[in-house]
């Protein structure tokens, strides 16, 4: 059942994240750190964890000089242990977990299945999905104890359509919500909310390939009611609404933010 605090909560207070423990995977750039800095703004402590050190503590340092509260924790999502360091350096350090974003993803293939190789295969899914599960499964516990929590997985529209150059990224994303969905019945009756984001095309470095291109740009910006693609704080906003008691009565559900791409 939601906490109290969840399910009662005043208007005013709907939004509120003060003093909540967020940790986002993939948050040194892009999606994962503007999500990072809008919690942080929202008065929040975020763990900052990307695999390289000097780009965590980067970020970590200028929200800190900003006033805010941020922990540098660098992490290899593909590497169990260093998932387990991650964990249990957040708990150490503010014993708790309130938010987890599971942000990091890869996508080493731009071409058809016919050939994806194995290495390929394995690199994608490990990722995207079964490093996801593993960081669940050690956070989960922690929430479940205190009753209540918030996990948002960072999918894509590519889980929710056929392409012919992202069709493996788009069988992990789409395995994904599938996995949102499952954790959301198996958690629920703890307190534990798990949503997913499933973002159109966003202007960052992951997928630069897609709109660093003017002809790609102008055909997506085309196809797109809004007639532009979305920015890092586009997902961010809708991030920091499912980690919120505004989002209290939701759970096992995907949230698309994509400009309106999907629906025509």
């Amino acid at each position: 059942m939601p906490s109290k605090s969840e399910a009662n909560c005043p208007r005013a207070d709907l939004f509120d994240v003060k003093g909540k423990v967020a940790m986002v995977t993939g948050s040194s750039r892009g999606i994962g750190r503007a999500i990072a800095e809008t919690f942080a703004h929202a008065g929040a402590r975020v763990v900052i964890s990307s695999r390289k050190a000097s780009a965590c503590r980067e970020v970590a340092e200028a929200l800190c000089a900003a006033g805010h509260e941020a922990l540098a924790l660098p992490c290899h999502v593909g590497k169990r242990d260093e998932l387990d360091a991650l964990v249990d350096g957040c708990l150490q350090t503010w014993g708790q977990i309130d938010v987890l974003v599971c942000n990091a993803a890869t996508n080493p293939v731009l071409g058809p299945l016919a050939e994806v190789d194995d290495a390929a295969y394995a690199k994608v899914m490990d990722t995207n999905l079964r490093n996801v599960l593993w960081l669940c499964n050690r956070v989960c516990p922690d929430m479940a104890a205190r009753g209540r929590g918030s996990v948002i997985l960072i999918s894509s529209i590519a889980a929710l359509r056929a392409s012919r150059g992202l069709g493996l990224y788009g069988i992990s994303k789409a395995a994904e919500l599938a996995l949102t969905r499952s954790l959301a019945a198996e958690w629920g009756a703890k307190g534990i909310r798990v949503n997913a984001i499933a973002p159109g095309l966003v202007k960052t470095d992951f997928a630069r390939a897609l709109w660093e291109d003017p002809e790609r740009l102008e055909k997506a910006q085309q196809r797109t009611p809004l007639r532009r693609i979305g920015n890092p704080e586009d997902i961010a906003g809708v991030a920091l609404f499912l980690a919120s008691s505004a989002a209290a009565f939701i759970t096992g559900q995907t949230l698309v933010v994509d400009g309106g791409e999907s629906v025509v």
